[in-house]
């Protein structure tokens, strides 16, 4: 798969400007970036969490969360299990249908002071998934990597803040931030991507 060999090599600052604190500190935790075999070709798992959320909320993301204790090792296998716990809590999956692949270098979103490992698998034995909690999860969907590809489905989303960052509009959500960012990064060392109009701009309103 040309994810699993793009991630043998890729550095951190490849995936992202943001990167962990020298200094160390933020909250560990992990993403499930899962990726299946639809009607389509190969598509990817995402979720839009509950709109009452404190973090992040409303917006389209991989499953994930923070490492619990029982998760283990943050340095070791840590990120694997709580990104596959997070899965099945958030959709429902069944986590031994899961072949993990690879791991990711710690990316860091510094409005929620999250170090993040995106954990990189393959969905081997697809299961029912569903949003378990809707005080967490509003939506579980898939979306195919040729409609993520697909320039039509590409724009800039512009933060009241300022910045500015690739954004995929499929499936009658708008995915963007740092989920976003990850899934730009992906489709360009795998060679997916194809050449987008990165002027196409969509702001973000103040709830953002």
């Amino acid at each position: 798969m040309p994810v699993a060999r793009a991630a043998e090599t890729v550095e951190a600052r490849q995936l992202s400007r943001f990167l962990p604190p020298a200094r160390g500190g933020g909250r560990p935790s992990a993403v499930l970036v899962l990726f299946g075999e639809g009607d389509r070709g190969p598509e990817l798992l995402l979720l839009k969490r509950a709109g009452s959320l404190r973090s992040h909320a409303g917006q389209a993301s991989f499953p994930g969360g923070a490492l619990d204790p029982e998760d283990g090792d943050p340095d070791g296998a840590g990120p694997v299990r709580a990104a596959l716990r997070e899965a099945e809590e958030e959709t429902g999956l069944d986590p031994a249908g899961v072949q993990v692949f690879s791991v990711l270098p710690r990316l860091y979103i510094p409005v929620s002071g999250f170090v993040v490992t995106p954990v990189l698998g393959w969905w081997r034995e697809p299961s029912p998934i569903r949003p378990v909690d809707p005080a967490e999860t509003a939506r579980v969907f898939t979306v195919p990597v040729a409609d993520l590809t697909d320039p039509a489905h590409r724009a800039t989303t512009v933060h009241p803040s300022g910045h500015t960052g690739p954004s995929f509009l499929v499936e009658g959500a708008l995915v963007w931030g740092f989920t976003a960012g990850v899934i730009d990064r992906i489709l360009h060392f795998a060679g997916w991507e194809r050449p987008w109009n990165h002027d196409k701009r969509v702001p973000l309103d103040w709830r953002a």
